[in-house]
């Protein structure tokens, strides 16, 4: 049974030099077409069974940018999911959105099809390193899009966030994080630099010509984000992700917690009925596939109980709360310290990880080498 749906628009006005996700320039696409493929898909993927969507929780815009599209173009992607997509039980609907882009226009229509959450791609409050990420945007682009939101009634808000990136010191994330906690808001998503092979990014530092901080300057960026959050009244619910009570994603919580979820659109990824599938990504093969009628597979994986206890430990990990040793016996019919006991046992001793009764989760030190806790959990390993 799905709780999720994520939705991707693949258009950017814009490619940012790390960004590795599937995405095409806007210009000269078959933009128009590739919504209504959207549509095509939602319906055949609820029609071929409508249980699994009965209980939708949230729905998620993502991309690429969401606020690429036109007005008209958004209003006529609102009109689809809400005419495929039972909505009676969504609590949250979000949508990605690039500051220079989310005109007052765009939220009007995001506003009266029912969006109630916004996540802000802004990165960075320093110009400098905007440019060298390939942003567009200003800083004056953030405070007028966030004032606009606030005033239409706007509440749940949340920018992303990125540090350990090509040149930053200390003082510019500082400058970053002040910037941001006086913007009053209830969530911000923070991650380090990761590059992906495809980007201009990786292309440069192949070249020699990306200077990174260093992994020692990373952690230190961490460490004033963790404990600067925390002293701002807001909570970390995840290793990226910090909250005021009660303003937690729970679309993201869908993913980390386990759950299933539907993806739709070009390159997306879903979870439905014990199956992991990931969709064609060449926007002109997805438009094709659905057009003739078919679900516009690339593949699929039908997840082992091996995997899923797997995915149930390094997924939970994430989350500050850790994973419940009584939910983990009621899923998989045996206590994880059947299985992991000797990892559990060396992880605790070096620190990283706090075994309760009740539950399983990493300590503060933990959070720094989470990928490596992770791997611990692989059960080949």
């Amino acid at each position: 049974m799905a709780r999720g749906v994520y939705i991707h628009i693949p258009f950017c006005h814009q490619i940012c030099n790390y960004c590795d996700f599937n995405k095409v320039y806007f210009k000269n696409q078959p933009v128009d077409e590739y919504i209504e493929a959207l549509g095509q898909e939602m319906r055949m993927t609820v029609e071929k069974n409508p249980a699994h969507f009965e209980h939708i929780e949230t729905i998620f815009l993502g991309g690429g940018t969401p606020t690429a599209l036109s007005p008209q173009q958004l209003e006529r992607l609102m009109i689809l999911i809400h005419t495929y997509i039972p909505m009676t039980h969504v609590k949250e609907f979000s949508s990605e959105a690039n500051p220079d882009e989310l005109t007052h226009e765009k939220l009007i229509v995001l506003q009266k099809y029912g969006v109630n959450r916004l996540s802000l791609g802004v990165q960075s409050f320093d110009q400098q390193i905007l440019k060298k990420l390939g942003r567009t945007h200003s800083n004056a682009h953030v405070f007028e899009t966030l004032n606009d939101a606030k005033q239409l009634g706007f509440k749940n808000i949340s920018i992303d966030l990125m540090y350990g990136l090509p040149g930053q010191t200390i003082e510019q994330w500082q400058e970053t994080l002040d910037i941001a906690f006086s913007l009053d808001l209830p969530h911000f998503s923070a991650y380090s630099l990761i590059v992906e092979p495809k980007t201009i990014f990786y292309n440069l530092m192949n070249k020699g010509k990306l200077a990174l901080p260093g992994e020692d300057l990373e952690a230190k960026m961490y460490d004033m984000l963790m404990k600067q959050m925390e002293a701002h009244g807001l909570t970390q619910y995840e290793i990226s992700n910090f909250a005021r009570p009660g303003c937690e994603s729970i679309h993201n919580c869908i993913y980390w917690e386990n759950d299933e979820y539907a993806g739709f659109g070009a390159g997306a990824s879903g979870y439905l009925d014990g199956v992991r599938y990931q969709n064609i990504g060449p926007l002109r093969k997805y438009i094709d596939a659905v057009t003739e009628g078919n679900l516009p597979l690339l593949n699929t994986h039908t997840v082992t109980k091996e995997e899923q206890i797997e995915e149930e430990m390094f997924l939970g990990l994430r989350k500050i709360a850790g994973v419940s040793k009584q939910h983990f016996i009621e899923k998989f019919g045996m206590p994880m310290e059947q299985l992991f006991a000797g990892h559990i046992e060396k992880l605790e001793k070096e620190g990283l990880i706090v075994n309760t009764e009740n539950v399983l989760k990493l300590t503060y030190d933990g959070r720094f080498v989470g990928n490596e806790v992770f791997q611990q959990f692989l059960l080949d390993s």
